[in-house]
């Protein structure tokens, strides 16, 4: 068995002091490093794999979404864990199992509503998902709450879906649907600083090539369902999110233009109006959000707390396993914390 707590340690004098003193293995030095081994080769779990079994809703305007539920043994008295992926991610995501074993060894059922067109299969709306998507968020809470009436719900969102959930609990207030704790990790809670950082340099070459490999023939599969939705050649011609966003994300859901999208989306103007538990955890070393861009005590409300350890990188915060502290190790720590403050809110 993995033990996912986190020794003691100093908070960075640049960061938001917190509860969970998180610091990365000296052999996973920056940023970079600890989010790219981190997706790539950590052990994700500590049990056995998490299964899944697919549920499909359909949606008010037409269209699917596909939630996968985690098949484990659970407490009847225990309350439901949501969990909203990032872009382009999935219940196959490496944080996505983390979170899913550490419901497995608390037995909470646990839930991975998958946007629009992330589950394997291509939605059938023009719509495809966005950073800010607070209507699908408020749907998703809505709808389990209902199936689930006797439990309580927590939620975390992960990057782009920590960001759309932060935005609900900012619209809404104080929640709703019985949803007692929020979470966001490694949100880009300012999208134009996320959306800019991850356009320059190496992010560019390494993060930005990845996300377009995956959602450009996407895009081009949703042209092929509705002929004119947006300019192929431009879409094609796109070599970072903001061209990407500015063809196709921002006109295909109600925006102007990429500037529009980022403005109004981000979370973090409206983290002062949070009036439940919420949690904002960011390394300032994510390669993917400045450090400058992070929220201050000064611009949330007393429901919202902040997690700011100097290290960790973009969901990363890999920990070496217990017995081989040299050996490369696990990513259980941050489903661990963050799993832990929700249910202390419950």
């Amino acid at each position: 068995m993995l033990n996912a707590s986190c020794p003691p340690a100093e908070a960075s004098a640049k960061a938001v002091a917190s509860p969970w003193a998180y610091v990365a293995p000296w052999w996973l030095p920056g940023g970079n490093a600890q989010t790219i081994w981190a997706a790539l080769w950590a052990q994700r779990h500590q049990g056995l794999l998490p299964a899944w079994k697919r549920q499909r809703w359909s949606t008010p305007d037409g269209d699917f979404i596909d939630v996968d539920h985690a098949c484990h043994a659970v407490d009847d008295a225990a309350p439901l864990l949501v969990l909203f992926h990032g872009l382009e991610g999935s219940s196959a995501s490496q944080y996505a199992v983390a979170f899913s074993d550490f419901a497995a060894r608390q037995r909470i059922p646990c839930a991975v509503p998958h946007f629009r067109g992330c589950s394997g299969e291509i939605n059938l709306a023009p719509r495809a998902y966005h950073s800010g998507d607070h209507e699908e968020i408020e749907w998703i809470l809505a709808r389990l709450a209902s199936e689930h009436p006797q439990r309580s719900l927590i939620a975390v969102g992960v990057s782009l879906g920590g960001n759309a959930l932060l935005r609900w609990a900012g619209e809404t207030g104080t929640g709703g649907h019985r949803v007692r704790a929020v979470a966001a990790v490694c949100s880009p809670l300012d999208l134009a600083a996320g959306g800019h950082a991850i356009g320059r340099g190496f992010n560019r070459w390494t993060y930005t090539r990845m996300f377009l490999n995956s959602m450009r023939p996407k895009a081009l599969r949703k042209l092929e369902q509705h002929p004119g939705l947006f300019d192929r050649e431009l879409l094609l011609a796109a070599k970072d999110l903001y061209a990407f966003d500015n063809v196709f994300t921002a006109p295909l859901h109600g925006f102007r233009n990429t500037e529009d999208y980022w403005t109004r989306a981000s979370a973090r103007p409206l983290l002062g109006s949070i009036r439940f538990p919420a949690l904002a955890l960011n390394a300032f070393n994510d390669p993917f959000v400045p450090a400058a861009s992070l929220p201050t005590s000064a611009d949330v409300s007393r429901s919202v707390t902040l997690w700011q350890p100097a290290s960790g990188g973009h969901v990363g915060f890999p920990r070496p396993l217990e017995r081989f502290p040299r050996l490369p190790g696990h990513v259980c720590a941050m489903p661990e914390a963050v799993g832990r403050w929700l249910l202390q809110h419950v």
